[in-house]
């Protein structure tokens, strides 16, 4: 029923909607300029606010049209180069006519599945373009994919990695941001107890709730306190018509949304007054500035039934992964399988999703793996979103998964795992430079705009 009165609702204020377009449209035309004033710029604010506000938020495009190398601007073409029912290869192709022919490490970004689209890290994706062959994993919202194609569920997710990583070939490095850190770190443990070539070179987990047992946070402690009854009676809802995937059972994107924004009510309210006062004054950078970040923070997918209440059974319930319990097809998922693959994990200080400690659980599962190719880095002053966007990704974290990329590339093109080298947090400079927080999505969310989360309420994936 939330489906539905969700797209109810939405019909509804439709014609109110195309209405005010219409009359900003007549008063932009009608009213001379010389007589417009403060009481103009409220009304005109006011309907455009409006149409903000209610209109539905598509799934946005990465749009990057191009990157720096070496200071020469060179073209991006995007190209899906794997298809899966649920979820398509993308591939970031730099244009080797102005490049030249590069042999940069081949990195392989796993997009949360957790309420927003891959777009959601297009700053990570910048910031690893100029250096890196780069592909990410772009999924469809559950309410595109017809019911008669039909279900994805967390071992599906493990098969889409694992299938992925064999299309890429040997010698790929794997950046797991949040949510899909158990699922891939899952998948590499397969792919090592299998013998499979394809296996990763290098896993990057960054805020992901390995073990969320460890400092948990208020969304860990919904998800122990409710019985599953409770999540498959109060968050799942049927697809309405006419969405192609009508009829087929989902967590609602507008379920997480609401999630988002009421955990941190007070600061998107009084980013929403910044914009309104913007638009009154025709602050026109201003405005565009919220738009890009809120165009993307809005627009939200749906996930599968199965998906969600597997996730939250597995990962937030009855940790299996951590407890060694966790079967893939029947075949028992152990980490100490994983012996070649070099492992980083990255917290964020203030992470109130996936608390200090949960992702640097996959260190202690990870046994197999030397000393010296085990990698921990906390950053500090930033929270879930920070952890892979803005300043403090793109000038701390970022540099550091380059350094640990590069190493092991070396050490494997040398042929020797017992080289000892620095780890690479303690290799760069330990004295940080001002950090200045920008606006976009790219650099971090609006000042007074929390970034994605999910919250008590949304019962959501981190």
């Amino acid at each position: 029923m939330h489906y539905h009165a969700y797209e109810m609702a939405h019909a509804l204020v439709g014609p109110a909607r195309i209405a005010a377009r219409a009359t900003r449209t007549f008063l932009d035309l009608a009213m001379p300029q010389p007589v417009r004033g403060w009481g103009f710029q409220n009304l005109m604010a006011g309907l455009e606010f409006f149409d903000d506000m209610t209109r539905r938020y598509g799934k946005p495009e990465f749009g990057l049209s191009s990157t720096q190398i070496h200071g020469l601007s060179v073209p991006i073409r995007e190209e899906i180069v794997m298809q899966k029912t649920f979820c398509d290869l993308l591939h970031f192709d730099r244009d080797e006519k102005v490049a030249g022919k590069r042999y940069d490490p081949k990195v392989l970004i796993v997009a949360p599945l957790s309420g927003h689209y891959a777009t959601l890290l297009r700053g990570t994706v910048q910031a690893m373009l100029p250096e890196h062959n780069l592909y990410i994993t772009d999924c469809r919202a559950a309410r595109e994919v017809p019911l008669a194609l039909g279900r994805f569920d967390f071992e599906d997710f493990v098969d889409y990695v694992i299938e992925f990583l064999q299309f890429l070939g040997p010698n790929t490095h794997v950046i797991a941001v949040c949510q899909p850190s158990v699922p891939v770190l899952a998948a590499a443990a397969v792919m090592a107890a299998r013998g499979d070539p394809a296996r990763p070179v290098s896993l990057t987990l960054m805020g992901g709730p390995i073990d969320t047992r460890r400092n948990p946070t208020v969304v860990n402690k919904l998800a122990t306190e409710k019985p599953m009854s409770w999540f498959r009676d109060n968050v799942i809802s049927q697809v309405p018509f006419p969405n192609p995937g009508f009829m087929r059972r989902v967590y609602p994107g507008f379920m997480q949304l609401t999630g988002f924004m009421t955990m941190n009510l007070e600061r998107h309210t009084n980013a929403h007054i910044g914009l309104f006062d913007s638009l009154v004054k025709g602050d026109h950078d201003t405005v565009a500035q919220y738009r890009r970040f809120y165009d993307e923070y809005l627009a939200v997918m749906d996930l599968t039934e199965e998906f969600y209440l597997q996730t939250v059974e597995t990962v937030f319930k009855a940790h299996l992964l951590p407890d060694g319990m966790l079967r893939h097809r029947g075949e028992l998922v152990d980490c100490r399988a994983i012996t070649d693959t070099a492992l980083l994990t990255i917290e964020g200080e203030k992470d109130d999703i996936c608390g200090l400690g949960q992702t640097e659980a996959a260190q202690d599962l990870c046994r197999s793996i030397p000393v010296d190719e085990k990698y921990h880095y906390v950053q500090q002053g930033v929270g879930h979103y920070g952890v892979f966007n803005g300043t403090r990704w793109r000038t701390e974290i970022q540099p550091r998964i380059r350094e640990m990329i590069r190493t092991v590339q070396f050490k494997r093109r040398v042929g020797s795992t017992g080289v000892t080298v620095g780890l690479p947090y303690r290799s760069l400079h330990e004295n940080r430079e001002e950090i200045v927080e920008f606006g976009t999505p790219a650099n971090g969310p609006v000042k007074g705009a929390a970034g994605p989360k999910a919250g008590p309420k949304s019962a959501g994936l981190s």
